[in-house]
């Protein structure tokens, strides 16, 4: 384990896309930390305190001082811990390459997979479904066959996109065995999705599908049931 980590917590739910990054960054780096977890449905006076603008998870704590929001937790990590393995790119424009598909994932793409269970019509899931199939298709073009995205170790654009395969591979189920990591449309990213998964940084991070499917049916229909009553 890496020394002088100072005081290291992690503020987040095991279920959270974006708290498993920090997560998985963390053990990359081979840091030791603290993990605590919020409850579903409330938010702690800890939280609060930490995060008073967004009020969300994830937040990393370091020595007392907060650090907010998942990308820039890990740019953080990959900054104070340098003498681990680099999970940004040294080069300038590889770097803004990957910071692109991280913001793309979270603003364009993984929208959808909350989506598509929660679609009023066949129409609004089957559009959701369609987005998703569209961004895996772009996903496989730049992974080129590769072991990680960044190359032959996990980096950024890993990290992103494998913090979401949970919940891509119970949506899978939720929907009906619908086919979005497709071994014949997306053989690199299937490729990858097993090898990512298997990185002792990353397999006692992601969730089973089975738990993710569990959490997320409560949640779908925790939101449906407060838009019935507002």
């Amino acid at each position: 384990m890496a020394s002088n980590n100072g005081d290291v917590k992690l503020i987040g739910a095991w279920a959270s896309p974006y708290v498993m990054r920090p997560r998985i960054a963390l053990n990359v780096k081979s840091v030791e930390y603290e993990f605590l977890q919020e409850q579903f449905g409330s938010k702690s006076e800890l939280l609060l305190k930490s995060n008073p603008v967004h009020k969300k998870i994830p937040v990393l704590l370091h020595n007392g001082k907060p650090i907010c929001e998942s990308s820039i937790i890990v740019e953080y990590i990959d900054e104070v811990w340098s003498s681990g393995p680099s999970i940004l790119p040294s080069d300038p424009y590889d770097r803004a390459v990957a910071r692109f598909w991280a913001a793309y994932l979270d603003e364009k793409w993984f929208p959808n997979v909350r989506a598509a269970p929660m679609a009023a019509t066949e129409e609004a899931k089957n559009a959701a479904v369609e987005q998703l199939k569209e961004g895996l298709a772009l996903l496989e073009e730049i992974s080129k066959g590769k072991d990680f995205f960044g190359g032959e170790k996990i980096g950024f654009i890993d990290i992103a996109f494998g913090s979401m395969l949970a919940w891509l591979r119970a949506l899978q189920v939720m929907l009906g065995g619908v086919k979005l990591l497709d071994e014949e449309k997306t053989p690199g990213l299937c490729k990858w999705a097993a090898k990512f998964s298997a990185d002792p940084a990353v397999k006692d991070v992601l969730p089973e599908t089975e738990k993710i499917i569990e959490f997320a049916k409560l949640l779908v229909a925790k939101i449906k049931a407060a838009a019935a009553s507002s």
